[in-house]
């Protein structure tokens, strides 16, 4: 996934009918491999004939054909996350059957069809890597690296006013780092010592 993975902005499902049997897809945003485990758990049916899932959360993804022939039903729903450049997404893609057997291939593409509609018509953005820094400034550059950093998408999340000035922490898309870093060396002439805090 070379380009900008995508991730969910909400749970979403969708249900189709392939030959008489019902498939139910649920997908949603997920932080951890847990959270994924957990949202498994939450919506599958255990009246359902099959719940088959999969994951992926950077380099961490999982399958499951839950007693569907192997590789018809999980790896076709991951096949489908990577293949429209998902990340931090699980989907469930849960089968009541109608009486019908649709065939190695036939389940292939009721599962990857299902889940393939459910995250095309999903509400979705681009996940931005942001990086977090902290910095000290004077009180008499405050006002103006504030308005700098919200011109450049930078995000304020803590100011600590002390005797000698302000501490600032603030988070901001990784891309812009080099240029917010050398407005802040502009404005403080130097003074203010830039340390990252955390990368997401």
């Amino acid at each position: 996934m070379s380009e900008t993975p995508l991730i969910l902005t909400q749970q979403v499902m969708l249900e189709r009918e392939v030959r008489k049997s019902l498939f139910l897809a649920q997908a949603a945003p997920v932080s951890s491999a847990e959270a994924a485990m957990a949202f498994i758990a939450d919506v599958s049916d255990p009246d359902a004939t099959h719940n088959c899932w999969a994951y992926r959360i950077g380099q961490a993804y999982r399958s499951d054909d839950d007693g569907e022939p192997g590789g018809t039903a999980g790896r076709p729903i991951l096949q489908v996350i990577e293949g429209q450049g998902f990340d931090h997404t699980v989907v469930v893609v849960t089968r009541w059957f109608g009486g019908i057997k649709l065939g190695a291939g036939g389940l292939v593409r009721a599962y990857g069809g299902t889940a393939a509609e459910c995250l095309r018509t999903a509400p979705s953005r681009p996940i931005v890597p942001m990086v977090g820094l902290t910095f000290h400034c004077g009180f008499s550059d405050h006002a103006l690296i504030r308005a700098r950093l919200l011109a450049m998408d930078a995000m304020i999340d803590e100011e600590t006013f002390g005797a000698d000035g302000v501490d600032l922490r603030i988070t901001l898309p990784q891309a812009r780092e080099e240029e917010v870093r050398a407005r802040i060396t502009d404005i403080t002439r130097g003074q203010a010592v830039i340390r990252v805090v955390e990368e997401s």
